[in-house]
């Protein structure tokens, strides 16, 4: 297993990805948005499993967000 977020793009169809994730939301209030966005950043966070790639993923989500 790497310890290193990848830099690189890595989903096949980013385009088709982004897609089905604004449909996943699709009808959804505010507040269930925000739930099952939660809960996908566990499972995603949880099939990755290594803190240091974790960690890497929350640094780089956050930088430059005021």
């Amino acid at each position: 297993m790497s310890t290193s977020l990848a830099a690189h793009p890595n989903i096949p169809t980013p385009d088709a990805f982004y897609a089905e994730l604004i449909e996943l939301h699709r009808g959804l209030s505010d507040e269930q948005s925000r739930l099952v966005n939660a809960k996908l950043i566990l499972l995603l966070a949880n099939q990755v499993g290594d803190l240091g790639v974790l960690r890497a993923a929350m640094a780089a989500a956050r930088a430059g967000v005021a």
